[in-house]
């Protein structure tokens, strides 16, 4: 009888039927309701109907508005920000904005503009910033800003302006930031700047202009925030128009399909004569590089030489006490030695990335930088078998270390000896051999963060991860477990103030129910891109409030059993998993459509089976797994035939016993 119970059972779930639910979506995706949404490259000529007079903030950039009018935007008085980007618009008209009194974004980047009316922004008093990037203008008169007196950032990138002059009536006592990157000025007066002295702190780039000439003390007596002179030809033009400035950051950088001077000794000279902070020179060329070269930056704090062709800094350079921050990325040393870190007492970051060469850490090349906090070594290719206390003596000030992106470092006990302060650790796709039981980095009572993605690590070894109390960021990505298991024991055992713990891509088959038992503390597990099924979420059951990704793996089926551990969770994502949307999966598919509000990636969550309803979003599939009609007329006949199937029996045994009396 057990065979035909099933078929039968069987039958009836056939009969189940499925339906798709599918809404309508709008022409404009509502970021937050009544208040934000995005119409963005849809062809519009309008402002659609639907849009709520609330609206405050419009994303309608790729759209057609060849004419702006009064009547454009005049419902949505409450607009703060708008967003008009390549929408073709040639002409603005009177009065355009005049209701907009909140606005404060207006972005009109990649606009034709051949007319913009006197009175157009005479409405939006709180405007603060204004883009009009590859706008064609060609002279700042075009613009009409008079009534702008909020402004804060005008941003004027990729359009023909020759010239800084001002209109009369330029509103620069707020100004923060003029943008005037990639034109054509050439030449900078006194008259141009006078306007400027108004504003405080002001950021002003002129890079891609190649200025030729500044006439002298032009920038006199001026503070800025800092300056952008990128791509200039000659230098010189530069220092010596700056006279008796000062900046908080000079950027004076060059690019690659740009030929300019060689920087020489005399040419940096008139560094001398201005007051500045922090200075960016990347890819130059230095012609006689020597100790005298920096004679003029003894008052610079911060110094970029990326991609300046050195191979060595030279010794003996005086007076650079006040220098903090070191950036010399992509460049061409053969050991760290060649910098001469000693010429730096003071340095607090040193940033060396991306050597053109492979880089020798040698020993003690940085012992006299007592002060050292932060050290960036990644992309270099170092290959050291005994790593670091060698390399990094003297380094008990040290909190942040970036040795990602190297070939191989052999890790002895107590690899970070030197630098008990280290809060932060990154060790990324460097392929690590551990040359010891016991944990490498159990001195750093202090670290927070540990990224070790994709190091080769022998992930078995329970001892890996001790005497990091404090540790609060875990990345172990791209690592693999012996068998595709967490076990019950396991290296997590000693790291119960863990809050943070990535294990993507780890190829992981199961997790063991007790793995995790010992961190309590945890906010956030991400698990995406393993081949983890349902039933690893119990592992997870003492966990509250965690963001929870388990995107990209081999969940079909969830059992109801594991959806309150769910449901404790802030925030989970299921996307790109095979899920079952079959009655077989009823449960989970009720409970997801309840907590939309805690799901991410819903657009990326669809189902995988039935093939009716393959790549069908969870959120729009409504199953009816009742008893249909044909299902209620099988288990009638079915009821039926037990029924005489029963008196039959009935009879045949009542006859068997009369017979036997």
């Amino acid at each position: 009888m057990a065979p035909n119970v099933s078929c039968f059972l069987l039958a009836v779930l056939i009969s189940a039927s499925c339906k798709v639910i599918t809404s309508s979506d709008q022409m404009c995706i509502e970021k937050e309701a009544n208040k934000t949404y995005n119409c963005e490259n849809l062809g519009l000529s309008e402002i659609p109907d639907a849009l709520p007079n609330t609206t405050e903030i419009l994303e309608f950039s790729f759209n057609f508005l060849p004419t702006i009018q009064n009547r454009t935007f005049r419902r949505l008085i409450n607009l703060t920000f708008l967003d008009l980007t390549r929408c073709q618009i040639n002409w603005i008209h009177e009065d355009t904005f005049e209701s907009h009194h909140q606005l404060g974004i207006l972005v009109l980047t990649g606009n034709p503009l051949i007319f913009m009316a006197e009175t157009s922004l005479n409405g939006p008093k709180s405007l603060k910033h204004l883009f009009l990037i590859q706008t064609g203008i060609s002279s700042l008169e075009f613009i009409p800003v008079h009534n702008l007196v909020n402004l804060e950032s005008l941003y004027l990138g990729s359009n023909h302006i020759s010239s800084m002059k001002l209109p009369k009536d330029f509103p620069t006592r707020n100004l923060k930031v003029l943008d005037f990157q990639n034109n054509a000025i050439h030449y900078l007066s006194r008259e141009d700047m006078n306007p400027l002295k108004q504003a405080t702190n002001l950021s002003l780039n002129f890079n891609g202009n190649d200025i030729k000439g500044i006439e002298p003390g032009a920038f006199s007596s001026t503070v800025f925030q800092s300056l952008n002179f990128g791509g200039t030809f000659n230098l010189s033009v530069i220092f010596n128009g700056l006279w008796n400035s000062t900046t908080r950051s000079l950027w004076l950088g060059t690019f690659e399909d740009i030929d300019d001077q060689d920087l020489s000794s005399a040419m940096l000279e008139g560094l001398c004569e201005m007051s500045v902070e922090s200075i960016n020179l990347q890819k130059h060329h230095f012609s006689d590089f020597s100790s005298t070269t920096f004679r003029c930056f003894t008052r610079v704090q911060a110094l970029d030489l990326t991609a300046t062709h050195l191979e060595g800094l030279p010794s003996g350079i005086e007076g650079m006490n006040l220098l903090k921050k070191l950036v010399l990325n992509v460049n061409n040393f053969d050991q760290l030695c060649q910098i001469n870190a000693a010429n730096f007492p003071s340095l607090t970051h040193l940033y060396i990335k991306g050597n053109m060469k492979k880089l020798q850490l040698g020993a003690g090349c940085l012992e006299k930088l007592e002060n050292l906090q932060k050290l960036d070594l990644s992309h270099n290719n170092i290959q050291t078998p005994d790593c670091c206390n060698l390399q990094l003596k003297n380094l008990q000030h040290l909190q942040i270390l970036n040795l990602s992106y190297n070939e191989l470092l052999g890790l002895q006990s107590q690899a970070f000896k030197e630098c008990p302060r280290l809060e932060l650790l990154d060790l990324a796709f460097t392929n690590l051999h551990v040359n010891t039981p016991q944990s490498p980095f159990q001195n750093l009572q202090l670290l927070r963060v540990l990224n070790l993605s994709h190091c080769l690590l022998d992930t078995s070894n329970q001892h890996l991860l001790a005497g990091l109390p404090d540790l609060w960021h875990l990345n172990l990505q791209g690592n693999s477990f012996q068998d595709g298991t967490i076990p019950k024991t396991n290296l997590f055992q000693t790291v119960g103030s863990l809050e943070i713990l990535i294990l993507s891509s780890c190829g992981l088959l199961s997790i063991d129910q007790q793995a995790f038992h010992s961190l309590g503390k945890m906010s956030h597990v991400d698990l995406s891109h393993n081949s983890l099924t349902s039933n690893s979420i119990s592992a997870l059951g003492h966990l509250k409030g965690l963001y929870l990704n388990l995107a990209a793996n081999s969940i079909r089926i969830i059992l109801p059993h594991l959806l309150p551990i769910l449901s404790q969770q802030s925030t989970i994502n299921l996307s790109h998993n095979p899920l079952e949307c079959t009655c077989s999966n009823i449960h989970f598919l009720t409970w997801y459509k309840e907590n939309l509000q805690k799901l991410e990636g819903l657009e990326e969550t669809v189902c995988a089976n039935p093939p009716a309803l393959r790549g069908v979003k969870l959120s729009d599939v409504k199953l009816s797994c009742g008893i249909t009609a044909l299902g209620i007329f099988f288990l009638i006949v079915f009821s039926f035939l037990i029924t005489i199937l029963l008196i039959f029996a009935a009879k045949y045994l009542l006859r068997y016993k009369y017979q036997h009396i």
